[in-house]
């Protein structure tokens, strides 16, 4: 699968990068299908200043989510949880349980 990690308004030091390959690469385990995984991480100025985006392409449809958090740690882990139950579902959807 690819990745593809995109920051704005900053760089992101080669541990969150490596953070967020892992944990969104770890989808691979629920859904077989992916063609490409677009990250982007960016600072807002309100009180939860990070914001995670992920968009998975998966054919037939993209699957698109967005969290805030205190640290991007907690956002990308907040889009993979959310996005795994998403594949499991769309799994079980297309090819029965």
């Amino acid at each position: 699968m690819d990745i593809r990690v995109q920051s704005v308004k900053f760089d992101a030091d080669e541990k969150l990068l490596a953070f967020v390959n892992k944990k969104v690469d770890k989808l691979s385990k629920f859904f077989d299908g992916f063609l490409k995984a677009d990250v982007t991480l960016s600072l807002l100025p309100d009180e939860l200043n990070k914001e995670v985006k992920i968009r998975l392409q998966v054919p037939g449809d993209d699957i698109y989510v967005t969290r805030k958090a205190k640290s991007f740690e907690d956002a990308v882990v907040d889009c993979t949880d959310v996005l795994k139950g998403q594949l499991v579902k769309m799994k079980e959807k297309k090819f029965g349980k």
